[in-house]
């Protein structure tokens, strides 16, 4: 409480403020970004959001996006990096590690400004100043809500800031769907749509706006590069940088893929590994008990939510997948007939 009257007091005054997020930001990572930004204005600060990297276009929408600077943009990096330099108070949204900023990184950590840091993940790291941090929250944009509310400036929050927070609860429990959607959940977003946010037109612009070669791009993966491990009750998808050109991949093309895999009857547990110029990506999906973040962390250098996590591997993709199929035979066990017996316990 002592901290949150510290906080409450601080943005009181006017403030340099630099809003960021992890790199790829995804709907929960930009809608917090853009919601605290619309909202700290209205508070008469001096914002700017920062984004690791670019994301996604079926994002532009949201209130704010024009004004956005990706630091991976060489002829924004020097303004970018001046006004980081400059802020009195950095906010940095959806993560809990600083190296998911990458390049930002250290330019966040060498700040001298307020740092608070908004998160849902596990295993935080301590870095802010002021932390607003829930692992029970289904996604930082319901954070960023209840944060405002705590503070007493509900009244704030207009139909552009609700639709960024209601952009980002909705994506993060999967259209309301994974086993995060709580009582809680629902609250909120019936408060966000009381006060304006468009829940069908922000399902129709995330979910059902795509580009013919994404299309085309998902039919190839869908055909040619699904790996069905039926007795495993496991599916993958491998996709290589020679697929994504062939498809002109653009940022946020490869969204949601992995979970045409966990959508196969029968299977538990999906995985999608993306080859990049930095490594291979790797996301992974589960159903029930089983905790693929802990399957992440110990084998992928990832972690993340139960159901819900990621990764990366320096290996190659034939190599990554070979690695990950006999990880899966090796902690079957592990992974299924004790989630299994903890099932059928509750």
């Amino acid at each position: 409480m002592r901290e949150l009257e510290s906080f409450k007091h601080i943005i009181s005054s006017p403030q340099k403020v630099v809003i960021t997020t992890h790199h790829k930001p995804d709907a929960d990572a930009l809608g917090s970004c853009l919601a605290m930004s619309n909202f700290l204005i209205k508070l008469g600060h001096e914002v700017q959001v920062i984004t690791p990297s670019d994301y996604p276009s079926f994002l532009h929408w949201m209130k704010g996006n024009e004004d956005v600077i990706n630091f991976e943009d060489r002829s924004k990096r020097a303004e970018a990096i001046g006004i980081i330099q400059k802020a009195t108070m950095i906010f940095c949204l959806d993560f809990s590690c600083p190296k998911r900023m990458q390049d930002m990184q250290s330019w966040v950590e060498s700040s001298n400004a307020y740092k608070v840091n908004i998160d849902h993940h596990q295993d935080p790291k301590d870095f802010a100043d002021f932390r607003y941090w829930s692992t029970s929250a289904a996604a930082t944009c319901e954070l960023i809500y209840e944060l405002i509310v705590a503070i007493g400036h509900r009244d704030l929050i207009d139909k552009d800031i609700a639709e960024c927070l209601y952009a980002g609860i909705m994506t993060d429990t999967g259209g309301f769907r994974h086993p995060n959607t709580t009582k809680n959940v629902h609250l909120i977003t019936a408060e966000l749509i009381g006060i304006g946010a468009d829940n069908s037109k922000i399902s129709r612009l995330i979910y059902d706006t795509n580009s013919v070669n994404r299309l085309k791009f998902i039919g190839f993966a869908i055909t040619r590069r699904l790996t069905i491990m039926q007795d495993l009750q496991t599916a993958y998808f491998a996709i290589s940088k020679k697929d994504l050109r062939k498809y002109s991949s653009q940022t946020g093309d490869t969204e949601g893929l992995v979970n045409y895999a966990l959508s196969l009857d029968g299977i538990k547990i999906a995985a999608l590994f993306t080859e990049r110029e930095d490594g291979i990506k790797i996301s992974f999906r589960s159903t029930e008990d089983i905790a693929v973040n802990k399957f992440a962390a110990s084998y992928f250098d990832g972690g993340g939510h139960k159901n819900a996590s990621g990764g990366k591997s320096q290996l190659t993709l034939l190599e990554t997948t070979e690695k990950f199929e006999t990880l899966i035979k090796e902690n079957y066990n592990s992974l299924f007939i004790q989630s299994e017996l903890l099932h059928e316990k509750n």
